[in-house]
């Protein structure tokens, strides 16, 4: 079943009361990396279950991480600037 992208959702859940966290996603790019999670880490990350479009896994909500956005300054984003005009220039070539 093909899904719109406004239908690939993830929902994370998890409360103070408990340590552990549930995630559910419909994205395929999300089950791709929660995937390999399980497979590398199986007492960590647990598939918990799955049907056609989603699937539900379970971990504990300490690996849940909020970060703060980058912080770029003018000589990081002209170095960037001239990188990308350099590589665009070297496709053209």
């Amino acid at each position: 079943m093909k899904l719109t992208r406004y239908e690939q959702e993830s929902i994370l859940n998890y409360n103070a009361g408990e340590q552990t966290a549930t995630l559910y996603t419909r994205d395929k790019a999300v089950m791709r990396k929660l995937d390999t999670l399980v497979a590398d880490f199986p007492y960590t990350y647990k598939l918990i279950e799955q049907d056609e479009v989603s699937k539900t896994y379970f971990f504990s909500k300490s690996y849940v991480s909020y970060r703060k956005p980058r912080a770029v300054s003018d000589g990081q984003r002209e170095r960037a600037r001239q990188m990308m005009i350099a590589k665009n220039r070297a496709k053209e070539i």
